[in-house]
């Protein structure tokens, strides 16, 4: 029986792709905390948002959970997630004795400490971020009820009257388009000529390095994929851009399984990259999974090298 020819198919893979050191250092203090202190631990919210992720630290004994009181009275570690929490998530551990453990980005902790700044400082606050988001949710409950006001788009940007405009400032979710961000940017400051921002803005190193990597490979590419979760805001972005800078068709997977081969068909080059909490293990997958179906050759274009690393907290440092 004659050997069926498989097709041709080039693979671009983007770099920087996949975990940034936010999402590492989340995932090794749940990991180091189960090893020093054994299972079970609880999670407040995913650790990160990648489901494959999830999954394996629940099959070492981590227990998520959305609110705190889903957790019984407990000795055990209770971790908050990379995405950072109002204050009143702290403050009700504190009455409850848990001993916990915060995994809040830097990054987002930097967009936090900058919000109550400009809060004492006595200025209006705006927020540009997606409404629901844990992020945002967690820097808004920063402060009190009212004392920041989320601008989601250009509209919003438009129409927000704030009391005082001499005095008005804002801070950014970390994981926007940076496009689009600087859209609502720029429309801000013509209206507001006098508004204060960020000396260093607010999105991350690691959510641009993956934009302008997408933009380097997009063009070049008949499908672009996006290896992240459905709730990930980073990953949800990195196809707007693929989309916006020439992919004729970019798609979110969460994995193998999700390839959609029918989007494939007939392709010349397919791109891949990953958002920030999506592990590597899932692109090797589906790199996998195109080597059975087609004769590939794989090329990486890198854009930036990261080399961003942040401290354990200090419970942990001594399990490293």
């Amino acid at each position: 029986m004659a050997e069926i020819t498989k097709q041709p198919l080039e693979i671009i893979l983007a770099e920087p792709r996949g975990f940034c050191a936010g999402v590492d250092r989340a995932v090794q203090i749940v990991e180091l905390a189960l090893e020093k202190y054994g299972a079970p631990i609880y999670v407040r919210h995913e650790i990160v948002h990648n489901r494959y992720v999830v999954d394996s630290l629940k099959d070492k004994g981590a227990v998520f959970v959305e609110e705190l009181s889903e957790i019984p009275d407990t000795d055990a570690p209770v971790i908050f997630s990379a995405h950072g929490v109002a204050k009143a998530v702290p403050e009700e551990a504190k009455r409850r004795n848990f001993f916990f453990i915060d995994a809040t980005c830097p990054l987002v902790s930097k967009v936090h400490i900058e919000a109550e700044r400009l809060f004492e400082g006595g200025y209006d606050i705006l927020l540009i971020g997606h409404a629901g988001h844990p992020e945002v949710i967690g820097t808004m409950g920063q402060l009190p009820v009212g004392a920041v006001h989320l601008i989601e788009t250009v509209e919003d940007a438009a129409a927000i009257s704030p009391k005082n405009p001499d005095k008005l400032s804002y801070i950014t979710q970390t994981t926007l388009s940076v496009d689009d961000t600087q859209e609502i940017v720029s429309i801000l400051k013509e209206r507001f000529p006098a508004i204060k921002y960020p000396d260093k803005e607010d999105i991350c190193y690691a959510t641009t390095n993956r934009q302008e990597a997408v933009k380097h490979i997009a063009e070049s590419c008949d499908c672009l994929l996006v290896v992240g979760a459905p709730n990930s805001s980073n990953s949800r972005r990195l196809v707007e851009v693929a989309e916006r800078a020439g992919a004729r068709s970019a798609f979110l997977v969460q994995s193998a399984a999700d390839i959609p081969w029918e989007a494939v068909a007939g392709a010349a080059t397919v791109g891949i990259t990953a958002g920030a909490s999506a592990p590597e293990i899932l692109v090797d997958e589906i790199i996998t999974a195109f080597n059975d179906r087609y004769k590939t050759t794989v090329s990486k274009i890198t854009t930036a090298t990261e080399n961003v690393a942040f401290k354990l907290p200090r419970q942990l440092r001594t399990a490293v």
